[in-house]
């Protein structure tokens, strides 16, 4: 009877169960190795994409280069809009910055700084002002002198200069997107298509369609100016600060101060044409066709 109960209680046994959850296996790096807080690998507000381009980024050596573009060719399997998403989550989380400066030649370029700590700035000010607040000691109070010497006069005071109040003046507006004479549908769906295509040549200039359909007529006055869709986008993408936060105001302040002059000058500026005299068929300036101030006086006459 014991035999039996010892057989089914080995039968009805259950099977080795392994523990569940991530099990490590860890090898203790010596060279080619990054060093990354939990506060980045397990943060709970940036994406994983984040998470691994800050990784990356902090993986490189100093003076690499992390451009959209290039981080794009050195990381195929990300997009350029994904990458720029990701760079904008860092800046916000405090983990990058990034700073556009002028060389002494005039070039503007954009500096970037890692930072392994989202807060490192604070955190050096906050050690900083603990290690400059010391107690100090008292001063000895010197002894009075019996015979002390007159004290020299101290000069005046100078009087208080008077204070300037702020400027008053109100900024003045700006100047109004352009606008085409002649403003066809084809003319505006050419200039709508251009506007749209813009963020595939950089994805920080993404507009929404009331954007797209506010800046259409300012794309179609350039068109109207016989500048061609690849001098325009040349005109809206080069040299972008960066990030761009605002893109839709962007566009618009290049297209209207970048206005190039063309056919359409106002009247003012526009030469007269040249007209045959319906009278001697001599050639004359004249607004319409008709006779020459000549033939004109002897038709008075």
């Amino acid at each position: 009877m014991s035999t039996f109960l010892m057989a089914a209680s080995q039968a009805i046994a259950p099977p080795y169960a392994p523990p569940s959850g991530v099990e490590h296996v860890n090898v203790r790096h010596t060279e080619r190795f990054t060093v990354v807080g939990n506060h980045l690998s397990q943060h709970p507000e940036l994406s994983l994409a984040a998470r691994g381009l800050a990784l990356h980024i902090q993986s490189l050596p100093p003076g690499a280069k992390v451009g959209i573009k290039v981080l794009a060719a050195r990381l195929p399997a990300d997009s350029e809009h994904r990458i720029a998403e990701a760079l904008r989550e860092l800046e916000e989380h405090g983990y990058l910055k990034r700073i556009r400066e002028r060389s002494p030649e005039g070039k503007v370029y954009t500096r970037t700084v890692s930072y392994n700590h989202p807060d490192p700035a604070a955190l050096d000010k906050a050690r900083t002002q603990r290690k400059s607040i010391k107690p100090r000691k008292p001063r000895p109070t010197p002894a009075p002198n019996p015979n002390p010497a007159p004290s020299p006069a101290q000069p005046a005071e100078p009087a208080p200069l008077p204070r300037v109040p702020a400027p008053t003046a109100k900024k003045p507006p700006r100047p109004p997107l352009p606008q085409p004479l002649n403003p066809r549908p084809q003319l505006l769906q050419a200039a709508a298509l251009l506007l749209v295509g813009l963020q595939n040549q950089d994805p920080e200039l993404r507009l929404t369609e009331e954007q797209i359909n506010f800046l259409a007529p300012g794309v179609a006055a350039w068109f109207e100016r016989d500048a061609s869709p690849a001098a325009v986008r040349k005109a809206l993408t080069e040299d972008l600060p960066r990030p761009v936060r605002f893109p839709a105001q962007l566009v618009r302040h290049r297209l209207t101060v970048s206005l190039p002059s063309g056919r359409s000058l106002p009247a003012a500026f526009r030469p007269v044409p040249m007209q045959n005299c319906d009278g001697c068929d001599r050639a004359f300036r004249a607004s319409a066709p008709g006779r020459c101030d000549d033939c004109a006086g002897e038709a008075n006459h």
